[in-house]
This record gives C-alpha cells, sequence and structure tokens, in this order.
C-alpha cells in the first residue's frame, strides 16, 4: 500500500506506475488542516483518472476530529477502500458501519494506540474491518516512548496486532519506515515483519515498493521448493507416513502447512 498525500496530485499521476498492490490518498496526517477541503477535492479529481487503472483507497480523518463527517461525505464513488486510522473500540466501529451506509468498499483500520493494540482482538474480530495495520509511529507517540531504529519497543505491540488480525482472520500490513532513504532499514523491517505473520508493508515513497514485493512475495526458487516438499508429504501421506526427511529437513504438517502457504502467496 503507497500513500500520498491528497494536497500533491503531481505524485498522485504517477502511483499506478510503481508497482504497488494498492494507492491510498491520505486525508489524515499528511494532509495539513487549512487543506483537508481541497485534499477532497483532489482524490474526487484523483479516482475520475486513476480508477481503472490500480485500486485506490482514501485514508480518512479518525471519527474523534472534526474533518471526519465532511470526509466521509466527499467520499468518490469507485473507491476500493478507506483505511480508517486510530480504531479504539468496537462502539466506534459500529458507528463507523451506520455512518458508512451503503459503502461497497473494503475498510482497513489502524491499529496505532494504546488503547487500540490492547483490545486489537476485539477491533479485528469487528465485521466492519476486512483488513488492518500496525502504526508504530502514532502508537509511540501515544506511548510517551522513543522510537528507535531496533524496534524492541515496538515488538510487543505489532506482534499483538498480528496475532489480532489472525484470529479476526484477516490481512494486516505492518508500520512505515519514516527514512525513505534508509533501504536496508526497510528491507530488514520487511523480513521480520513477514516472519511474524504480516502480509505486506505501508509505503510512504515509491523506491520502498519493490524492496516490499521482493520480501513478500515468494521467490521461484521458494515456490519450487515448496511444490517439492508438499508433494514428497502427500506420497507419504498416502503410504501411511505422518512425517518425513526432506533435503535434511523434518517435515511434519506444520512444516507442509507453511510450504502450502508458500504456494498459495505465489498464486496470488
Amino acid at each position: 500500500m503507497l500513500f500520498a498525500p491528497a494536497v500533491r496530485p503531481d505524485l498522485i499521476t504517477k502511483m499506478p506506475a510503481t508497482g504497488a498492490d494498492a494507492i491510498v490518498i491520505d486525508l489524515e496526517d499528511a494532509t495539513p488542516p487549512n487543506a483537508k477541503a481541497q485534499g477532497r477535492n483532489n482524490l474526487q479529481a484523483a479516482m475520475r483518472e486513476l480508477a481503472d487503472s490500480i485500486p485506490v483507497l482514501a485514508r480518512i480523518n479518525d471519527p474523534t476530529t472534526p474533518w471526519y463527517r465532511d470526509d466521509i461525505n466527499a467520499l468518490p464513488p469507485g473507491l476500493a477502500g478507506i483505511v480508517v486510522p486510530k480504531i479504539e473500540t468496537v462502539e466506534g466501529l459500529d458507528q463507523l458501519s451506520h455512518d458508512l451506509g451503503l459503502f461497497e468498499g473494503f475498510i482497513v483500520g489502524g491499529i496505532e494506540t494504546a488503547l487500540g493494540v490492547a483490545d486489537s482482538r476485539a477491533l479485528l474480530a469487528h465485521r466492519a474491518i476486512d483488513a488492518a495495520y500496525f502504526g508504530a509511529e502514532d502508537f509511540m507517540a501515544d506511548m510517551g516512548g522513543v522510537r528507535t531504529e531496533a524496534n524492541h519497543e515496538v515488538a510487543y505491540a505489532r506482534s499483538q496486532v498480528a496475532l489480532a488480525a489472525r484470529l479476526g482472520s484477516i490481512v494486516v500490513v505492518d508500520q512505515i519506515v519514516a527514512d525513505f532513504r534508509d533501504d536496508a532499514r526497510f528491507e530488514r523491517e520487511c523480513v521480520e515483519a513477514k516472519a511474524i505473520g504480516y502480509r505486506g508493508k505501508l509505503c510512504i515513497h515509491p523506491s520502498q515498493v519493490a524492496i516490499a514485493n521482493r520480501c513478500f512475495l515468494p521467490t521461484p526458487d521458494e515456490v519450487d521448493r515448496a511444490e517439492r516438499l508438499v508433494a514428497a508429504y502427500v506420497e507419504a501421506q498416502a503410504a501411511g507416513v505422518a512425517s518425513i526427511a526432506f533435503e535434511g529437513q523434518m517435515v511434519d504438517e506444520p512444516v507442509a502447512a507453511q510450504a502450502r502457504r508458500v504456494i498459495e502467496l505465489a498464486s496470488d
């Protein structure tokens, strides 16, 4: 998911060529208070130009802000979905569902506050939420802590959100890397996120998209090995064997399930 400020139509028009799975036109933090109305106008103009080329989402301002209602009323037809930041309560999601009425796009909820993380299991099981992301920067701002490159300060929250998304059977996307020049850090975070169950990365610069795609999508060699492993395991099961050795690795059902997941990701 590649983000661009709603106040930067020059950037928005270039986004379909970046290789992102979806673009997010940001009416929230990337659009200053005195430009919210212009941002909504730019969103509507962008939809007329881009809707047929790539899935377009809008990140609205959260329901506690004075801009939320105008954002909801200005959602243009054809949006693939909306991103709702800082979700915190089940009651708030009930109200969101009511406010959206017959909106047919999918809803991505942002878990990025202390309360949101603490109650993430209930939030990400809510019928209104189709996918989620973890926002480390806002989370640490809420906690009053210090953001570090090592990510130790968000390790619990990051894992908690991944677990809640798994229990809610939804896709979850990992935090941004604010320094978009640091490709090494971005790649390292992609590897970390994939290892704990995240399915993608929030991108704030086009250069990050290719790295995310490379890290989260299986390589041809990984797919080939997974297919051979699953074939060998199926053959063993047919012979009444539940555990086999495959290229120096012990394979039982959990390992086979991981291999099937690699094959599934490659076919998505």
